[in-house]
């Protein structure tokens, strides 16, 4: 075999052994147990529709992965528009993403818990001072969490 032969078959045992013990440190780790502290996430949303986009569905069941383990005490769901159009359209689309938020929350496998799902429209949308707040297109989650006793 020439040099290189030689060289190329010293590295691949070299990282085939280096697997191996990663591979062993790894089964060796002690998972840590939940924190179980409170949890907020918005999910945001295209304009002017409640369906749920990848990255909500995402955000859903990356908040629902760190739930687990703890006792969920409730689930809040308020669902927000921004203040362009009409204010009780605003209102509607507000109550769609709450509804379509709350129902993937349940679907994503958390305990039993209570919810409250509530809806603002473009209500707190426009500062004192007149200004637009952006982007509202969003439900927010907050998740009670205790330790599981």
């Amino acid at each position: 075999m020439n040099r290189i032969g030689w060289v190329g078959l010293l590295a691949m045992a070299a990282t085939a052994s280096g697997c191996a013990s990663v591979r062993d440190a790894r089964d060796r780790i002690v998972r840590a147990s939940p924190t179980c502290e409170d949890l907020s996430v918005p999910v945001y949303f295209e304009p002017n529709v409640a369906v749920l986009t990848r990255e909500g569905q995402r955000v859903i069941a990356a908040a629902a992965r760190q739930a687990r383990g703890c006792t969920v005490r409730s689930v809040r769901v308020v669902g927000l528009a921004d203040a362009t159009g009409d204010p009780a359209a605003n209102l509607e689309l507000s109550k769609q993403r709450a509804a379509s938020v709350a129902a993937a929350v349940a679907r994503a496998g958390l305990p039993a818990a209570t919810f409250d799902v509530e809806a603002f429209g473009q209500a707190g949308s426009i500062t004192p001072d007149g200004r637009v707040q952006p982007v509202r297109r969003r439900a927010d989650i907050t998740l009670d969490l205790a330790r599981v006793k």
